[in-house]
């Protein structure tokens, strides 16, 4: 789909904040708020805007504690991947997960309330899982940049 500058500016607004009203969006875009509507409606048929989320402070409900967990498989077959792709989407403790290439298959991303729940979730989940080869664990210090949004 091709964007114009009107998408891309409006796209960029929602992503900093969508719980802004129609209205206000139109009169910083300088367009009627029907337009701005029918955009926001297009955009969404369209597949561009795929979901409204909130966005929580890990802090505030206790898991705060981050890694960056790299899976490699036993073997790179099909059907090892498939099953962990299913798998691991069972996990609640993985906010992202990434195949990847190099050294290592998966890239996970783990949110935990400490160091012991992220050995409770090593043990009794992750290395649970079939067709695990190894794994190795980073741990995150400081979070110097995150966010959501896609530059446009």
């Amino acid at each position: 789909m091709k964007l114009d500058d009107l998408d891309k500016r409006l796209l960029s607004q929602l992503q900093a904040n969508c719980k802004k009203t129609t209205k206000e969006y139109a009169n910083e875009l300088g367009l009627s708020t029907t337009a701005v509507y029918e955009r926001i409606k297009r955009l969404e048929r369209d597949g561009v805007i795929q979901k409204y989320v909130a966005l929580i402070d890990k802090r505030s409900v206790s898991v705060d504690f981050t890694a960056l967990c790299h899976v490699k498989l036993s073997q790179h077959i099909k059907e090892y991947v498939l099953q962990f792709e299913r798998e691991v989407l069972q996990l609640e403790e993985v906010s992202e997960c990434y195949h990847v290439s190099g050294d290592y298959d998966y890239i996970l991303k783990v949110h935990v309330a400490d160091m012991v729940a992220y050995r409770e979730f090593m043990v009794t989940k992750l290395t649970a899982l079939n067709n695990i080869g190894s794994t190795q664990s980073s741990f995150v210090i400081n979070e110097v940049k995150v966010t959501t949004a896609i530059a446009l």
